[in-house]
This record gives structure tokens, C-alpha cells and sequence, in this order.
């Protein structure tokens, strides 16, 4: 075939609530403002969508997003990982929110078959650096290559490598900005393990990621660039992140801007013919029963398959699925969802010439 199809999700994070219901949960210890037990957020789900089975199959989580999946046939699976792996008890101190899943339980992210995952965000690190060691041996182990974290800088910022048809390759990097709210201790160094971090997002960030993709690149790869930046709420994008992700593209140094840390999907762009997605949103977590601090529904969610010329990197087209998290897992999304969504991407997309056209399958093709 001439394109590529990528499966691609923003935030998956199966710790805390997530991690209790598998059939290995680690200590349910928290050291939240309002709760101290990771079980508390079964319970608040509990209370708004009904009983959560537990323990649960592996695959629970991704309920009817797995059908999805496979009927699209993606040639690589690719989500942000904002969990660390481990069973370590070293909290990272004064950081609030800690996200953890016991490495037994590692066997929910192979049952949706995932490929990579990017680890520079705000997360990897809640258990420390003993946490994000044992996070990168138990993927490694998996079968799961990870990008944006790592023993030092060099590796952190090395490069996810797939082999495509054709004999080139699909680079994946990853990065977090600090406006995502990672703490400056957490970038690897030379001598440090941590993610890889960017200063800013001016223009000396960008040509430094063009000079370290250029390193790697070789004629005919494609790359994807994920970016871990932003607060959590707000569909509004932010100016500089527009202009990065722009920049990027013109330097050469990305094919797809793969972004998240919203809590909800944001616009998408089409720049020079490569996809921008600003914000993929969620995709797994244990906010159900969370209050949210928007009108946007939390729980609707979204799957995004993108499918790219082989040849030039170009978008061909972008599917996008709407979902649910209902009782812990992932389930079509009901009318209301999907009219929230839709009308995100619609009105909010003006702003970058795009839109949705609905589908019979009931998904959406991104119009540019």
C-alpha cells in the first residue's frame, strides 16, 4: 500500500483507580489533597455509571475501542503513556498527584497490542527514578518500545524505530514542555536519567529538535514528533504551541505533531499537507467521577487513525472515533458525547480551516 495507518491516542493512564481494579494492584496508597486510597476513585465511578467488576480480564479497559482497533488495521499502535510501571514506594515529593501501575499488570497495555509509547510527560517520574527504571525494563520486556525517556539525556532522547515497507523507517521522538507541568528536576541529563525535556518552545527548541531528528533520520524515514505540552483544560491553542508545531514542519523535522496533556481533545491543523493533532485528549483514566471544571464532558473521549503517504509523509486521511469511559472502560459514545465532540471540532476548528464529516460507521473524516 502506498499510505500508512496509525493508530494514535493521547493520555493513557492505567494507574491509581485503573490499576485496582487488575488482577495485580499495587499498595493503594495516595498522598493526594482529598484522597489517600487509589480505591476511592472505583468508588466514584462507581457511584455516577454503576458496580466496576474487579479483578478485571486485561483487556476490560479497552472495551469496544478494541473492535475499533482491529477493523482499522493500523500498522502501528502509538499512545502517551502517562503512567509509571513499577512497584516503587518512592512518591516524588510535593508533586500531588501520583500515577502508578504494578508491572504484573503490564499485560493491559499488550492486549491492545500496543507498539510504542511516548514517556516524556508529567507522570513518568511520580515514583521516582527507581520508577522509571523499572517503567523502561518492564515495556522493554513487553515488547514495547517507549521515546522521550531514559539512563541519561542521549537516550531520553533517542528515537521509537520501526521498519516500514519499502526499507525506511518510522522515527517516533518525544518531548515535554515545561508548560505541561513537569518538574525542571525531571529532564535527564548527561549523568541523569529523566525524560527528555525542552527549555521552551521558541525558536532555538525547534531547531534543536530539527538538528536531533536530522541526526537520526535517513532518506525516505518518516517522523513523528510527540509533544507532552499545555495545561489540562482549555480548547484554545495556545499561539506558541502553534507556531513550534509549524516550525518543526517547515525544518523538516516532523511529518506528525502527535500533542496532548488536555484532559479533552483540541483542534486539529493540517500544515504544509502533515497532520497536527494539538491535543488528542484522554483516552484511558480513572476521572470518572471527577467533577469536571469545564462544560466539555470529560468522558468522551477519542480514537484517531491517521493514515499518511509512505512516500511523502503527507496526510491521506484522519478517522477520528468518538468513545466513552463508562464504569472504567472504553464504550461508544453515547449522543450527547458525540455531539460535544463534534461540535469541538467544528467550531474550534474553524480556527485552522478544519472540520468533521460524519460517517455511517458513525466515526468522522477530518475535512482540511
Amino acid at each position: 500500500m502506498d499510505t500508512l495507518t496509525l493508530w494514535l491516542a493521547g493520555d493513557v493512564m492505567t494507574g491509581r483507580g485503573i490499576d485496582q481494579i487488575l488482577a495485580h494492584p499495587v499498595a493503594p496508597v495516595l498522598y493526594e489533597s482529598w484522597v489517600r486510597d487509589a480505591r476511592d476513585y472505583v468508588r466514584l465511578a462507581e457511584r455516577v455509571n454503576g458496580a466496576v467488576p474487579a479483578p478485571v480480564a486485561p483487556d476490560y479497559i479497552w472495551g469496544d475501542a478494541l473492535a475499533e482497533i482491529e477493523r482499522h488495521q493500523p500498522e502501528l499502535r502509538l499512545v502517551n503513556l502517562e503512567t509509571a510501571i513499577t512497584t516503587s514506594d518512592e512518591a516524588w515529593p510535593n508533586k500531588g498527584i501520583h500515577y502508578r501501575m504494578h508491572p504484573a499488570n503490564i499485560d493491559c497495555l499488550t492486549a491492545a497490542r500496543i507498539d510504542g509509547c511516548a514517556l516524556a510527560n508529567n507522570h513518568v517520574l511520580d515514583w521516582g527514578r527507581p520508577g522509571l527504571v523499572q517503567t523502561l525494563l518492564t515495556l522493554q520486556q513487553a515488547g514495547i518500545h517507549s521515546a522521550g525517556a531514559g539512563s541519561n539525556l542521549e537516550a531520553a532522547c533517542a528515537p521509537a524505530t520501526w521498519p516500514l515497507a519499502g526499507g525506511v523507517r518510522l522515527l517516533v521522538f518525544s518531548w515535554a514542555s515545561p508548560d505541561s507541568g513537569v518538574p525542571p528536576a525531571w529532564g535527564a541529563t548527561a549523568e541523569r536519567a529523566g525524560i527528555a525535556l525542552l527549555p521552551d518552545l521558541k525558536e532555538a527548541s525547534a531547531q534543536q529538535v530539527a538538528a536531533l531528528v536530522a541526526r537520526q533520520r535517513q532518506p525516505g524515514d518518516l517522523v513523528m514528533v510527540s509533544l507532552h505540552w499545555g495545561g489540562n483544560w482549555g480548547v484554545e491553542v495556545p499561539q506558541v504551541h502553534r507556531r513550534f508545531a509549524q516550525r518543526l514542519i517547515e525544518l523538516g523535522a516532523a511529518d506528525l505533531v502527535h500533542g496532548h496533556s488536555s484532559h479533552h481533545p483540541r483542534p486539529v491543523e493540517v500544515y504544509r499537507g502533515r497532520l497536527i493533532l494539538y491535543g488528542c485528549g484522554d483516552l484511558i483514566n480513572d476521572y470518572e467521577g471527577i467533577a469536571s471544571q469545564e462544560n466539555f464532558d470529560p468522558s468522551a473521549v477519542c480514537l484517531y487513525f491517521a493514515q499518511l503517504s509512505r512516500e511523502t509523509g503527507a496526510l491521506h486521511q484522519l478517522e477520528i472515533v468518538p468513545m466513552q469511559l463508562r464504569r472504567l472502560r472504553l464504550v461508544h459514545a453515547d449522543p450527547a458525547a458525540r455531539r460535544s465532540l463534534q461540535s469541538l471540532f467544528e467550531t474550534e476548528g474553524r480556527h485552522f480551516n478544519t472540520g468533521v464529516q460524519a460517517q455511517a460507521d458513525g466515526s468522522w473524516l477530518l475535512r482540511w
